[in-house]
């Protein structure tokens, strides 16, 4: 069992709260499509004829078939598509990550493994490699660079994604109740964010 030495800068940071807050909205805003669109009465097919004269027919008023209040018509401040994002400085989302990783050290959360190896694609070999560490469900594994064998063998455990350095964000640190980084990947993060 071999020693790493974290880098005070990115895991004993001040962990702001607010921070936290911000960057989870900025991420939550930017996952959003905002492709939701509806037709008002200009957009709606029908024709702009007036469909009864306006009196003597005892009915009510009409102007045209594409108004609101008629069934087929237009909808009334509808949502129509635009863009959802939010703007972050880089400072401060790294500020937010080195927060979000030092939570995690301080409530005893987060665990530094020397290396994570699969000899072939396997659930199981995944499943009993995560059983061995005793580290329970509800897992975020941090690998240091694309590995076919891991990230394959993840994606059926419902409860533990497996994620790239470079891909490390605070929404993933934070829904996930342990943060298992390897080696590799505790360097890459601290290269990053120190």
């Amino acid at each position: 069992m071999g020693k790493i030495d974290l880098d005070p800068a990115v895991f004993d940071a001040p962990v702001k709260v607010h921070l936290l807050h911000q960057i989870v909205v900025y991420q939550e805003a930017k996952r959003r499509a905002g492709t939701a669109d509806t037709k008002d009465r200009g957009e709606v097919a029908g024709s702009n004829r007036k469909p009864w004269k306006q009196k003597g027919t005892g009915r009510a008023r009409s102007g045209e078939r594409t108004s609101p209040v008629w069934r087929g018509g237009g909808v009334t401040w509808g949502p129509h598509p635009r863009d959802y994002s939010l703007k972050m400085s880089k400072k401060a989302r790294k500020s937010a990550l080195r927060a979000a990783l030092t939570a995690k050290l301080k409530e005893e959360t987060l665990l530094v493994v020397a290396d994570l190896k699969l000899e072939k694609v396997g659930t199981r070999l995944l499943a009993d490699w995560i059983k061995g560490l005793g580290a329970g469900d509800d897992l975020l594994v941090v690998i240091p660079a694309a590995d076919e064998k891991v990230e394959l063998s993840a994606r059926n455990l419902a409860t533990v994604k497996v994620i790239r350095a470079e891909g490390l964000n605070v929404r993933d640190v934070l829904r996930f109740k342990k943060v298992i980084l390897t080696r590799g990947a505790a360097e890459k993060v601290q290269e990053a964010l120190a």
